[in-house]
């Protein structure tokens, strides 16, 4: 007894934050409000990785248009109550606090100016204010053990030391970049305390493909445009998509690889403002002698139309359209408005901006994010099984439910 109140009186907090990115950093200077006194610790060396390198270094720090139905989960009601009790405006209204400049970009995106940095320094600035908020890097939680007393739930044997705290929130975020830091450190605990893990892939990530049609990647790469893209369960994305040497990349992919499951094909619209079937039968009335690529060719890269003549209508590439049949020309049209791909997997957590799965929310409280099999244990962010599309949504989820925890812890 005598050793654990050297360490209460040592090393107790009422909060630990483990994970010291977006989630955590706002549950943090949340609970310090209330007069709580919070310890952060981050296996990294420097916390806030994630945030200084999304949006390019200007991090999409929310988006103008948040709504339920932009996130995936088994659960899809739980991420309504703490969207709703801290909403955008709530973070915006803290931006502008911090007088950091921002812009919206389409579909409501908001970056900052100048930098992404901005961003976490105002975290780091509204914990420092509070003067409860201690942050720990380099720290690696080596065990948990639960504690049964009033003021004292948790012991936390760590490289750094004994740590000893009543509410203990995991805010380690998913696998997404393991070069980042990422692993499944919040997934094992929640396991440790009998909580369902739902199964983990990589979201917002690029396709990549094995077949011929890696070989036209790797020849158009670099070239993007706007198309309409859709997965098997009819969800579909008007973006831009990129050809990359390894397979397509862009918004369009990213957002639809968070509804695509393997084995599945994908359907792209090259043309998606255009009633191609009947554009190519107007052409043929009005420019017999002329051929189908020529008439392609103001709308799409050349590039482009020379790859899709030798996949869908080769013995058909010199004959003028007035000897092309109308069958013909539908099948060309089905190809530019429904080209059937399919990927032969994703670039996996590597390169992917999100996990998908995670912590079973249905065993979680959606007012306070704690766990419903262990008094005092929160989880917050990406280690749930909530998933934002891309655009801020994500980084909105991380500070909806870090604020939602902070309340309680």
């Amino acid at each position: 007894m005598t050793h654990l109140c050297e360490c209460i009186f040592l090393s107790h907090f009422d909060v630990v934050i483990i994970g010291g990115g977006a989630s955590g950093l706002m549950c943090a200077f949340t609970a310090a409000q209330r007069g709580r006194r919070v310890l952060v610790l981050d296996s990294s060396n420097k916390i806030g990785k994630k945030i200084l390198m999304s949006g390019g270094g200007r991090c999409n720090f929310t988006n103008l248009f948040v709504e339920p139905e932009n996130y995936l989960s088994e659960n899809p009601h739980f991420c309504i109550s703490a969207l709703n009790r801290y909403t955008q405006w709530d973070f915006i209204a803290l931006v502008e606090k911090h007088r950091i400049a921002y812009h919206e970009r389409k579909h409501g995106q908001l970056f900052c100016d100048d930098s992404a940095k901005d961003i976490l320094a105002m975290l780091v600035n509204e914990c420092e204010r509070t003067k409860l908020v201690t942050i720990q890097t380099h720290c690696t939680v080596e065990k948990i053990t639960p504690i049964d007393q009033a003021q004292t739930r948790f012991e936390l044997n760590t490289n750094k030391g004994q740590f000893f705290c009543e509410s203990l929130v995991i805010a380690t975020g998913g696998l997404s970049i393991p070069t980042m830091g990422a692993s499944s450190f919040g997934y094992e605990v929640a396991k440790q305390f009998g909580h369902q893990v739902l199964p983990t892939r990589a979201g917002l990530v690029p396709f990549m493909f094995s077949d011929s049609f890696k070989a036209v990647t790797e020849r158009l790469s670099g070239l993007a445009l706007d198309v309409t893209m859709t997965a098997k369960d009819d969800t579909s994305f008007n973006e831009n998509m990129l050809f990359t040497h390894r397979g397509l990349s862009g918004p369009a992919v990213l957002q639809l690889s968070n509804y695509w499951h393997l084995g599945e094909s994908i359907s792209v619209n090259l043309l998606p403002t255009m009633n191609v079937e009947d554009w190519l039968k107007q052409q043929k009335q009005q420019h017999p002698k002329s051929l189908v690529r020529t008439q392609l060719i103001p709308h799409l890269a050349k590039s482009l139309v020379l790859e899709l003549q030798a996949l869908s209508w080769p013995s058909y590439a010199e004959t003028p359209l007035a000897e092309i049949p109308d069958s013909v020309l539908l099948s060309i049209a089905q190809t530019l408005q429904a080209w059937q791909l399919k990927p032969s997997g994703t670039e996996g957590y590597r390169t992917a901006e999100v996990t998908l799965g995670g912590v079973d929310t249905r065993e979680l409280s959606s007012k306070t994010m704690q766990s419903n099999k262990q008094q005092g244990l929160y989880f917050i962010g990406e280690v749930m099984d909530v998933t934002g599309w891309l655009g801020g949504f994500n980084f909105q989820w991380a500070w909806s439910s870090g604020f939602a925890a902070g309340q309680f812890v």
